[in-house]
């Protein structure tokens, strides 16, 4: 071979390898970022693969009997009480009202790493005039829970609207759910007026009339129930009012080079307080007060939360959400939302834009926080305060 054919030979060698390299450092770059595992976590699982018992000198016949005991925590743990997780607030947020508002606060506390578990959910509070259409019902001598069980109809809506019957307690004198083993001296029934479904109409009534009815036949009482076009004109006056106090923020972010694993996403926003959900793809930042709903949402695509290989799935964006009337305004949570969505953007590369795309800058959020201090406002003067049960109940 020739000088010339000896050198374009090395050439080519040195091309192809240069095409090599770069193609794998362009892989290498692109590639979803993965979740780096904690130090703690990789030492414990080094010394567990490297223990033996047979091949390290373990006398395993002869254990102290405080060693020999094992523990199943499935089969050893004490009963535990039921514990009712959150389910409507746990899910998507639901639709808002047309013609809703954008509102918010501000935050001060500073954010607690680490994970914690959802609380418990908070025990619903007795049917209230302000949001419900209620009949009360009369019986002559008091009247067992057992047999009100009986009679009560069996679904607890009356159309798209919640409905429930409530007994007066001989013993405690306080309405409260309609129990076995108790004894009653009065029953209410009540029907929502309106929620994020709408206000209450004329079929949705009638369908309250008559489980109404038919309870109060089953025990021989008296029911008097409230007028029909009163009680739609209120359903459908709060409803207008909802209509426009209601409020559901959302932001996205996305990365600015390489993609995000779901095992990243959840790493970063588990050191933020977020909590998995029950929903794949779905994290929850939980209250500090502990009985309240959670004060943001995060979710991504649910396909990628579900695929074979987590750090090889690519994840291109991800939402953060805040329901505004279902969080107290002492939570501060429109601030915490700026937070977490600062504290996310820098540490994993990203930017937050609408839901159109379009990039937002810091200063759009100040805006955004004067209308909802109106807002908390409006709904604090309607006695339906964001975050309290009312609220809860008529923005669901």
């Amino acid at each position: 071979m020739s000088t010339l054919q000896i050198s374009l030979a090395v050439v080519g060698v040195i091309l192809l390898g240069l095409i090599v390299a770069y193609n794998a450092w362009n892989h290498r770059r692109n590639a979803p970022k993965r979740a780096q595992p904690l130090e703690g976590e990789r030492g414990a699982t080094e010394a567990h693969a490297r223990f033996d018992p047979a091949l390290d000198g373990v006398d395993v016949t002869n254990l102290p009997p405080s060693a020999a005991a094992m523990h199943d925590p499935l089969l050893d743990a004490a009963p535990s009480q039921e514990l009712h997780a959150q389910a409507g607030h746990e899910a998507a947020v639901p639709e808002a009202h047309p013609g809703a508002e954008v509102s918010a606060a501000d935050l001060t506390g500073e954010m607690q790493p680490g994970v914690r578990t959802m609380p418990l959910t908070e025990r619903k509070l007795a049917l209230d005039g302000l949001i419900d259409a209620i009949a009360p019902i009369r019986v002559d001598h008091p009247v067992t829970g057992d047999a009100a069980l009986l009679v009560q109809p069996t679904t607890r809506r009356a159309g798209s609207k919640p409905f429930r019957i409530e007994g007066l307690n001989e013993s405690t004198g306080e309405w409260e759910t309609v129990r076995a083993g108790q004894r009653y001296t009065a029953f209410q029934a009540g029907v929502q007026l309106a929620n994020r479904l709408g206000a209450l109409n004329e079929i949705e009534f009638s369908e309250f009339v008559a489980k109404v009815q038919n309870f109060a036949d089953g025990l021989n009482a008296i029911v008097e129930l409230p007028d029909m076009l009163h009680e739609v004109g209120r359903a459908r006056e709060l409803d207008q009012f909802a209509s426009e106090h209601d409020a559901q923020l959302s932001f996205v972010l996305r990365p600015r080079r390489a993609a995000w694993s779901p095992g990243y996403i959840e790493q970063h926003a588990a050191n933020l307080g977020f909590v998995p959900a029950a929903m794949p793809g779905r994290m929850l930042l939980p209250s500090a007060a502990g009985l309240q709903p959670a004060l943001l949402t995060l979710a991504y695509d649910p396909q990628a939360a579900q695929s074979d290989n987590l750090d090889q799935t690519a994840v291109h964006e991800l939402w953060l959400s805040l329901d505004v009337p279902q969080v107290a305004r002492s939570e501060e949570p429109f601030a915490r939302l700026r937070e977490v969505i600062h504290v996310l953007c820098e540490n994993m590369d990203g930017f937050v834009c609408d839901q159109n795309g379009y990039q937002l800058l810091p200063q759009v959020f100040d805006p955004i926080d004067a209308d909802l201090q109106k807002l908390y406002d409006r709904l604090d003067q309607r006695e339906l305060s964001a975050g309290s049960m009312l609220a809860r109940r008529m923005f669901n």
